[in-house]
């Protein structure tokens, strides 16, 4: 690392799990966290430091990481990388870790009881019960044997939501543009011509990048040969909620299960501050989408994989000077 002086010290710009800091206080690393830090602050004490763990709470971008003279690491404790300028950071000579490995068994069961929920109209039957309302024909549900799942990205959470389903005596597919030869006990590799074909479940597992901005929208809802399910616990601006809330209505989405909304702020612990628009409110309003706040990857086991993984790949190739 030409130019740089590695240190021991890191700098926590989110909470994570006690065990992180600790791992890493327990290897010989110096870790700091203001959490009342200002981008401000940040962009005037970074280059003290050889390594930035973080969530989502700052955007790493080319500017930050132009006055990071001495990093040498970057840890976000999470999956998604889109919040970071890996290919910058890169080409200075930065390593960027995430830590996909330690909540795609949470997604996977998320993303697993979104489905049965809304196949179950279990929000609406227990919305209606509590109020004295005692509907049995309105509420019969739909099984999933039978039905034709289709995966999009079959990756870490994409491979464990096939995992989960394996016990429902469905067709799993599973389409990866990125790899090959992929097909193992839990799910057929198929070109998206045959999922648009044949799926009756659509589950999205990709990142957000330019190419899956907006991915789903009329164009792409209107290929599939059935009407279908939607699942997103990937990122909220692949699917272009207009356009789903058009499909909505026209029966070609006969439901939707989010955990993550075009209108989250960058944390994705908070809508953004600005008037929400009128396709998020059809949404509130439909009793046929289900909501959660971004927490398919957000369990208690997770937050604790997530700080393991993280800390092994950052001591598998960094240690603190003797």
């Amino acid at each position: 690392m030409p130019g740089k002086t590695f240190n021991n010290k890191v700098i926590l710009l989110d909470t994570s799990h006690p065990a992180l800091e600790q791992g890493l206080t327990d290897a010989g690393f110096h870790c700091d966290y203001f959490f009342d830090l200002s981008i401000v602050r940040l962009k005037q004490i970074i280059s003290n430091y050889s390594g930035i763990i973080v969530r989502s709470r700052f955007h790493i971008d080319r500017e930050l990481l132009s006055l990071a003279k001495n990093l040498a690491f970057v840890g976000r404790v999470g999956a998604g990388m889109e919040g970071i300028d890996v290919e910058y950071a890169e080409s200075i000579g930065v390593r960027c870790f995430n830590a996909p490995e330690g909540n795609r068994n949470a997604v996977g069961e998320h993303a697993t009881g979104m489905l049965l929920g809304l196949m179950n109209r279990v929000l609406i039957a227990d919305a209606e019960v509590r109020n004295g309302i005692w509907k049995r024909e309105e509420n019969r549900g739909l099984e999933l044997e039978g039905k034709t799942v289709g995966i999009i990205g079959y990756g870490n959470t994409g491979g464990a939501f096939a995992r989960k389903l394996s016990g429902f005596d469905c067709q799993v597919l599973a389409y990866d543009k990125y790899k090959s030869g992929f097909s193992d006990e839990y799910a057929t590799e198929a070109s998206m011509e045959e999922i648009f074909m044949d799926a009756d479940i659509l589950s999205l597992h990709i990142p957000l990048t330019e190419e899956t901005n907006y991915l789903v929208d009329n164009k792409y809802l209107n290929k599939f040969n059935k009407d279908i399910l939607l699942i997103n616990t990937s990122r909220g601006r692949i699917v272009k909620t207009v356009d789903l809330v058009d499909a909505l209505n026209a029966g070609k989405v006969i439901g939707a299960a989010l955990d993550v909304l075009e209108y989250e702020k960058l944390s994705f612990e908070s809508l953004q501050d600005d008037e929400l628009p009128g396709p998020y409110k059809a949404l509130i309003l439909s009793d046929k989408v289900i909501l959660s706040p971004h927490v398919a990857g957000w369990t208690h086991e997770s937050k604790l994989k997530l700080a393991e993984v993280i800390l092994g790949k950052i001591l598998s190739e960094f240690k603190p000077p003797a």
